[in-house]
């Protein structure tokens, strides 16, 4: 293996030198707590309240409704928990779809068992919710509405606008797990309606272990980590003011470079998905052909399985993933290809490969005609693909 394609960009990415060199001297130099008055922990601070005012400049939102958390998944349960418990008095009805994260759809399930009630809605053949079907959903009780923006499997991008509008006509809250599309898609909080969004630093070249949740001024949201008064006295923990000033740099690096970077990378995406579904048979592709991130590309082998494409992908130095990482370990189809209605065996032929800026035409030729080699091995082996060739010639 002379070189590593990396192609799992979704569910992580490389920190960059630039967001690296940020971060160093706050490790080492500038590294005492925000909290304190003395003059090293007040460059503490003031780095921390720099990287908010420019994570806040992306969206259009004000410094003072950005609150740092540990991640995508702390900022889905702070903003589902806390959202739930902060307006029960006015009701106990949250509307989401079947095809979110599990960092909400467990959310979900653990309210469910706290005697919140919540809807799941359908999405259509290629991953975009249906807005009749949530129209219908609205109940006097409803009090929160969670959409993802954009999905982190087969990449089809919600029309968040709407449903933004549908859930302010109602007078219901709107949070969206922006995970996978902050940085990737303009996003303005004020034009889309968003009341709460959820992101994490990884996903766009910046470290591991930092989010934010966007909450809008007026939103009674409460804490879900209790202790001291840091973020406003809404989320408690001495500040990763490292990871803070990495995530500052890496959504000024994202944002500034959208334009460019991403028409490459749907450049690349296109070029990959045409050349896919035209030389491997049997293929599909998942996800809206072209309302999708920049950079996802997520198809179905008929008669593979995508765990042995994996591992006879990475023998060749070339990174994927079939679905989630966060479900990785999972011996279950992905939820999100059965809720576009594909069935087990198809669903189970899965490969998601996302590129990035650092992504070549020349990485996405050998990765074609590896997976090429791979399918046709693995169909070989195949007795259902056996059975289907034979049928197929009698006819």
């Amino acid at each position: 293996m002379s070189k590593l394609i990396y192609l799992d960009n979704a569910a992580t990415t490389k920190t960059s030198k630039t967001v690296l060199d940020a971060m160093l001297p706050y490790f080492s130099e500038y590294y005492g707590n925000a909290s304190s008055i003395y003059s090293i922990g007040t460059k503490s601070k003031e780095a921390i309240n720099r990287s908010r005012e420019t994570i806040a400049g992306t969206l259009g939102a004000a410094a003072n409704e950005i609150y740092f958390t540990a991640g995508g998944s702390e900022a889905d349960n702070w903003a589902l928990k806390a959202t739930a418990e902060a307006y029960r008095s006015k009701g106990n009805h949250i509307i989401t779809s079947k095809i979110e994260h599990h960092a909400i759809l467990h959310t979900c399930e653990y309210l469910e068992k706290q005697s919140f009630e919540v809807t799941y809605v359908d999405v259509d053949e290629n991953g975009i919710i249906k807005l009749e079907e949530l129209k219908k959903a609205i109940r006097p009780e409803t009090i929160l509405i969670s959409v993802m923006f954009a999905n982190n499997e087969i990449g089809s991008i919600q029309p968040v606008k709407e449903i933004g509008e549908i859930a302010h006509e109602h007078g219901i809250l709107f949070h969206t797990d922006a995970v996978q599309a902050f940085g990737q898609v303009p996003i303005n909080v004020d034009e889309l309606h968003i009341d709460m969004l959820s992101s994490s630093a990884h996903k766009i070249n910046g470290p591991k272990g930092i989010g934010f949740l966007y909450i809008r001024k007026g939103v009674k949201i409460r804490s879900l980590i209790h202790g001291g008064a840091q973020e406003r006295k809404r989320r408690a923990g001495t500040e990763n003011v490292p990871g803070i000033v990495g995530y500052g740099k890496a959504a000024e690096e994202a944002v500034g470079t959208m334009q460019e970077r991403t028409a490459k990378e749907i450049e690349l995406r296109d070029y990959l998905i045409d050349r896919i579904l035209k030389e491997v048979p049997y293929t599909r592709l998942n996800g809206h052909r072209t309302n999708r991130l920049p950079n996802n590309a997520n198809f179905s082998f008929q008669f593979v399985e995508g765990e042995s494409m994996l591992i006879m992908l990475d023998m060749e130095g070339i990174c994927g993933s079939s679905g989630s990482a966060c479900t990785s370990g999972s011996l279950d189809p992905s939820h999100v290809l059965l809720a576009i209605g594909l069935p087990h065996e198809i669903a189970h032929g899965s490969l998601r490969l996302t590129l990035s800026a650092e992504t070549t035409k020349e990485d996405i030729d050998f990765t074609i005609e590896k997976i090429k080699e791979i399918v046709a091995r693995l169909r070989s082996m195949s007795p259902l693909y056996e059975d289907f060739v034979k049928k197929s010639q009698k006819k």
